[in-house]
């Protein structure tokens, strides 16, 4: 667009004629409404998907707003444009780069010659990255998506996607288009609409929101909102109908991008389920070069429920540092709140509505038994005897069973003068917790309280050396609010003096010699005294977050000892050798750690399933599996 529209109620700027053609064949027949053809299949050619991961939960799409001034007649210049997506196929991989998404005005008069120099430009991109485009007021020259033939549509009609393996269909128009990504272990749809959209367009769009109906949805237009000075984004006019009639109606719609007006710009907006809209507006053709190309990055973290936004030049990033000029540094990455940001978003609570995640279903004992297993505790029916509802109290006297029908079944005991409710049974879990159950433990200091679950006196599990290797597994959840002093508390541990044990060089000869415990930092520590040496290798954790349940591991193959948290090594994992543990024929417990063979307080907030291998485990097969 140009300088004087940009408002939404202002008229579109008058356009240079171009030719016009007989409509395509292809579009004429109708016969790209459906599914795509063949050659889109799921895998696609391999130059479309051998540098990308769809089962990576970290993704990117590549979003490319008005091209206009770099395709204006005589005084067109490809070279950003082609720069930029050259870096989109080089980062691909480093990126994961699913798809590129184009928001219209690729040309400024939407002439023969500024079509075919365009087409001529993506090129570049064509069978190494799928992309969408889409028409501009420039690209075009006159009325809504039922205008016929273009010499935009036959350069960026439905053909040019037909091989694409994330190409699904078409308008009968041919103007408007949607694909399917493979990203993140799901599916995504994004609806590729004409800057227009008349009637038959809607309702076109509506159908395959209907056909795709547990599809998260990304529609990209050129027109729908326009922003201030701050960056505050409204819809425009235009934008105002396609909301009313499609987005709003459709909680599939979670992200919507346009470009042709700026500044750029973004809010949100409350759809008919009560679910937010982000709306956003890229457009940087006011800016140098016309805005030298710039691409505006979504990258999406479903570990971490964000999508984290970022704007560059990759045209003036290639150039040489020392001979760029002062615009060109400039230029080169926008850093404003408009550019360059986050977005938190839960993306399963969002998309519960129309594609709620099915969890895990629990496991049977049996299917997470591996070889080696020497004990598994589970606090579901199927491994405490008598298993309560959610928030009873677990009598004193209760046994949870050693699945392994080893002969280490655990029995709750009371520490000090504790209140019986101090333990209760939650049907909280880890969503990839074999047993959908877990322990509430209420232990604290001044006065000490809590509860620990310990083995028999003569338990096997008491005097096991496991010198060829152990893993030892829990499921943990700290309260949220942390609230009191809990520091030091344990989680696991072995009793008895580390000093009975012949170790003097530790901290003090009155520790246990294995325990698993929380600073007051809330760092995980795990301390084990091994059979080979007198030495207490120490292994210290990040500050584990509250409010959430995590995965805890440590590993020791007879050599060393790493410990993991959700399936990532912590960084002070020491190197010092460590072989076995210098167990003392003492009890095994869970809930506490015993300092001079006296526990003072117990453990505060969750405990699931534990499990303990004679042998080191790779994170690919540990209870709720990890890549590894």
């Amino acid at each position: 667009m140009t300088e004087s529209s940009r408002r939404p109620h202002l008229g579109r700027r008058s356009l240079l004629t171009a030719a016009v053609a007989a409509p395509a064949a292809a579009v004429a027949s109708g016969t790209l409404l459906g599914a795509a053809p063949a050659a889109a299949s799921a895998s696609g050619p391999r130059g479309w998907t051998s540098r990308f991961d769809p089962e990576s939960p970290r993704f990117t799409i590549g979003v490319l707003p008005d091209t206009q001034y770099l395709f204006d007649e005589d005084s067109s210049d490809p070279n950003p444009l082609r720069q930029t997506f050259r870096f989109l196929t080089e980062e691909r991989a480093a990126r994961n780069i699913a798809f590129m998404t184009h928001l219209g005005d690729v040309t400024e008069h939407g002439s023969e010659h500024e079509i075919e120099l365009a087409g001529e430009a993506f090129k570049v991109i064509d069978g190494r990255l799928p992309y969408s485009v889409l028409a501009g007021n420039h690209d075009i020259q006159r009325g809504d998506d039922q205008r016929g033939d273009s010499a935009y549509l036959r350069e960026f009609g439905p053909a040019r996607y037909a091989k694409m393996p994330t190409f699904r269909g078409a308008s009968p128009d041919g103007y408007n288009s949607y694909h399917v990504l493979k990203a993140a272990g799901r599916e995504w749809l994004v609806l590729a609409l004409d800057w227009r959209v008349s009637d038959k367009g809607i309702s076109w769009a509506q159908g395959v929101l209907d056909a795709n109906k547990t599809l998260p949805a990304i529609l990209t237009t050129h027109d729908l909102a326009w922003a201030d000075a701050s960056g505050t984004a409204a819809l425009s006019q235009f934008g105002q109908r396609l909301w009313d009639a499609l987005v709003r109606r459709n909680d599939q719609i979670f992200l919507t991008l346009n470009g042709h007006y700026w500044p750029p710009g973004r809010t949100v907006l409350k759809n008919d389920a009560g679910n937010d809209v982000h709306v956003h507006i890229t457009n940087y053709q006011d800016r140098y070069y016309g805005g030298a190309g710039m691409v505006r990055l979504y990258s999406f973290d479903l570990v971490r429920n964000v999508i984290d936004v970022e704007t560059l030049s990759p045209w003036l990033l290639g150039l040489d540092a020392d001979e760029r000029a002062p615009l060109e540094a400039e230029n080169l990455e926008l850093t404003g709140p408009v550019d360059r940001f986050s977005l938190e978003i839960d993306f399963d609570a969002r998309f519960a509505g129309f594609a709620p995640r099915t969890p895990p279903r629990p496991r049977p004992a049996r299917e997470v038994m591996p070889r080696g297993t020497v004990a598994y505790w589970r606090f579901d029916a199927e491994g405490f005897a008598g298993a309560g509802t959610d928030g009873a109290t677990v009598p004193a006297g209760a046994v949870a069973r050693d699945l392994t029908g080893g002969g280490n079944d655990l029995t709750m005991e009371l520490l000090h003068s504790s209140p019986a409710e101090i333990l209760r049974w939650s049907g909280e879990h880890h969503e990839g917790q074999p047993a959908h159950a877990s322990l509430r433990f209420d232990g604290g200091k001044n006065p000490d309280r809590g509860a620990v679950l310990r083995s028999a006196p003569n338990a096997p599990i008491n005097s096991m050396k496991f010198e060829s290797g152990y893993t030892i597994e829990a499921f943990i959840k700290l309260p949220d609010p942390f609230e009191g002093d809990h520091a030091w508390m344990g989680i696991l541990s072995w009793e008895g003096r580390s000093g009975d044990a012949g170790k003097t060089s530790g901290w003090s000869p009155e520790e246990p010699t294995c325990s698993l415990n929380l600073s007051p930092e809330r760092f995980l520590q795990y301390v084990v005294y091994p059979t080979d040496r007198d030495a207490d290798p120490t292994s210290w954790s990040h500050a584990l977050p509250v409010g959430r349940w995590m995965h805890l591991a440590v590993v020791n193959d007879s050599r060393r000892t790493i410990v993991y948290v959700d399936g990532s090594k912590i960084a002070r994992n020491p190197t010092q050798p460590s072989r076995g543990i210098s167990t003392l024929g003492k009890p095994f417990a869970i809930g506490g750690t015993q300092f001079a063979q006296k526990y003072g307080q117990g453990y505060y907030g969750w405990i699931g399933d534990v499990r303990i291998v004679a042998r080191a485990l790779k994170p690919k097969d540990f209870l709720t599996p990890f890549a590894g």
